[in-house]
């Protein structure tokens, strides 16, 4: 339904205002030739254009009804229509950017009392409105945006078409201060924002993204969520995964030589015979975490680094950790049987109940280690008391 006003060849008095419910320009036809009381045969713009389909007649417009004459005067300029004014109508034009919008002082003053609508409108030219050559009240703003507003104020629902940015409805509703409508807006704007997609990446998609990616790139996963993923016996070389989540993820016999798991979160996932050469796991969260039978050592003497990570409760039984920077870690509570660490950093490190039965710990440096309670059976190098202060 759209709502407009209707005249008799030009003359800017005596229109109706009715309510367009059909299909075709006939039915506009029709009902002009009913209220107007003419036999109606076309219907034209303030312009004097001819209309000859209906979806080109908007809501709110001003349209001229001949009986075959055009509506364009002598002088070729666009019929003039005149304010309608006097004690006996609340009828008004509004000129919004070049486009005209008819509506009621009521309308711009009912709904919203407090408006800067409702204050121009309010008390007759209290604000000194300009007017155009037609008589209609000036407003330099989009007529684009103001038309939602308009209709906002007549009904109470927010409508606006696919093809209008809400954004820009929002700033002329702020422009003119319809509080209740800002609200309604804000609400529309957040709803239509996609939502964050934070679903875990599958094997299937990593893998098709591992051969999209030229071998010689870096590929960066950094932040990505791999939460409960099979990356099993993958070539995840050089990778960064930095502050990813790869919680409960297996990565059984996974290659991750040289892989950054700065910060990530590993709890709870599954390491066993993965390649952890020159691994940088720098606060990494692996509590829980089973790392059996890993190679931590490079033979080219790139150390890894799990400086200030969290392997609580970690099973790392018979790996290969060679040099490993283990400083200021937390291994309480987790299984180191039979591991090489040879030459590792665990100064500070708390390897509060830990079992260290059968290591190699030869030359580790040990100082300020939290040992309370650790086992040390059957090592195969006996623990010098300079490595241990604590």
């Amino acid at each position: 339904m759209k709502r407009v006003t209707l005249f008799v060849k030009g003359n800017a008095r005596h229109g109706k205002v009715v309510a367009l419910y059909g299909s075709t320009i006939s039915d506009v036809l029709s009902l002009a030739s009913s209220k107007l009381g003419i036999r109606a045969v076309g219907v034209y713009n303030d312009k004097g254009g001819l209309i000859d389909d209906i979806a080109l007649i908007r809501d709110d417009d001003v349209l001229f009804v001949s009986d075959g004459e055009s509506c364009i005067d002598d002088q070729n300029e666009p019929m003039i229509t005149e304010p309608l004014t006097g004690g006996h109508t609340d009828w008004l034009t509004l000129n919004v950017g070049g486009r005209y919008f008819t509506t009621t002082r009521s309308t711009l003053v009912s709904k919203e009392p407090d408006s800067m609508l409702s204050h121009m409108f309010s008390d007759r030219d209290a604000w000194g409105n300009k007017r155009d050559h037609r008589g209609a009240f000036l407003i330099d703003r989009s007529p684009e945006y103001f038309e939602p507003i308009l209709n906002y104020l007549r009904h109470g629902q927010l409508i606006v078409n696919d093809c209008v940015n809400l954004l820009g409805v929002l700033e002329e509703a702020k422009f003119f201060g319809i509080d209740s409508l800002i609200e309604h807006l804000e609400l529309a704007i957040k709803s239509s924002q996609p939502a964050e997609d934070h679903s875990p990446i599958s094997r299937k998609e990593f893998i098709r993204f591992l051969l999209a990616t030229p071998t010689k790139s870096e590929l960066r996963c950094q932040g990505l969520n791999f939460s409960g993923a099979d990356l099993s016996r993958l070539d995840l070389r050089y990778i960064n995964f930095k502050m990813a989540n790869l919680s409960g993820c297996n990565l059984t016999q996974a290659n991750l030589c040289g892989a950054c798991l700065e910060r990530a979160d590993l709890s709870g996932s599954v390491l066993d015979g993965a390649n952890l050469q020159g691994v940088k796991m720098l606060c990494s969260n692996a509590e829980g975490a089973s790392l059996k039978g890993c190679n931590f050592e490079d033979p080219s003497g790139l150390k890894a680094n799990l400086e200030g990570a969290n392997l609580k409760g970690v099973d790392m039984e018979g790996s290969q950790m060679t040099g490993i920077n283990l400083r200021v870690a937390t291994l309480k509570n987790a299984k180191l049987k039979n591991c090489n660490l040879r030459g590792a950093t665990l100064a500070g490190t708390d390897l509060e109940n830990c079992d260290l039965s059968g290591c190699d710990l030869q030359e580790a440096n040990l100082r300020g280690s939290n040992v309370k309670g650790a086992i040390f059976e059957e090592m195969l190098t006996p623990l010098h008391m300079s490595q241990s202060v604590r």
